[in-house]
C-alpha cells in the first residue's frame, strides 16, 4: 500500500516533478558538461558537486514518481460539523489541562513541530470524522492512551501553504 494522498497532494507532487524535469534537470546537465570541460576530473570539486546535484534531482524525481504510482487517493471532503483533512482542530487534553490546535493533513505533509498532524498518526486517526464536543480516546500504544475533547473545528484552512516532505 502506498501513501494516502489527496488530489491536492497529487497535483503538488506532479508540479514538482514537472519543475524538476523541465527546468532543473536541463540546468544541472549543462552544469555537469561545463565543469567536466574544466580538465582533470579527479581533482575537480565543481564537477563532483554538479554530478551530485544532478543525481539528487534524478533521485527525487524517481521517489516522487514512485509515490504517485502507488498512491491511494483519499477524499478530503467532510461534513460541516466533522473533522476532516485540511481542517484546523482545537482539542482539550484533560490529562494536561491544556488546549492545543492542530491541522489534520496527509502523512506526506505532516510536521508535528508546525502543528500539522497526519491522518495516520494516533491523534489524527482518532479525531478524524469526529464532531465538536466528542471525547475521543487516543491510543498511542498498548500501554498508553489518553483522552481528548474536540473544542473547535475550523473549515477555512486549505493545503496551499503546506509543503510536501523531503526525504
Amino acid at each position: 500500500m502506498g501513501e494516502r494522498l489527496t488530489k491536492g497532494d497529487i497535483e503538488k507532487i506532479q508540479a514538482e516533478i514537472d519543475e524538476r524535469k523541465l527546468v532543473l534537470r536541463p540546468k544541472l546537465l549543462e552544469e555537469v558538461k561545463e565543469t567536466r570541460a574544466q580538465g582533470d576530473l579527479s581533482e575537480n570539486f565543481e564537477y563532483h558537486e554538479a554530478k551530485r546535484a544532478k543525481n539528487m534531482n534524478d533521485s527525487r524525481i524517481r521517489y516522487l514518481e514512485k509515490m504517485l504510482k502507488f498512491a491511494e487517493v483519499v477524499d478530503d471532503s467532510s461534513a460541516d460539523d466533522e473533522v476532516g483533512i485540511n481542517n484546523t482542530v482545537t482539542i482539550y487534553i484533560p490529562e494536561d489541562d491544556c488546549e492545543e490546535t492542530y491541522k489534520l493533513v496527509t502523512s506526506i505533509r505532516g510536521n508535528s513541530l508546525k502543528g500539522l498532524i497526519s491522518i495516520e498518526s494516533p491523534l489524527g486517526a482518532a479525531i478524524r470524522g469526529k464532531h465538536v464536543g466528542d471525547r475521543v480516546m487516543v491510543k498511542v500504544n498498548d500501554d498508553y492512551s489518553y483522552e481528548v475533547e474536540i473544542r473547535l473545528i475550523d473549515k477555512s484552512t486549505t493545503d496551499e501553504d503546506d509543503k510536501i516532505k523531503r526525504y
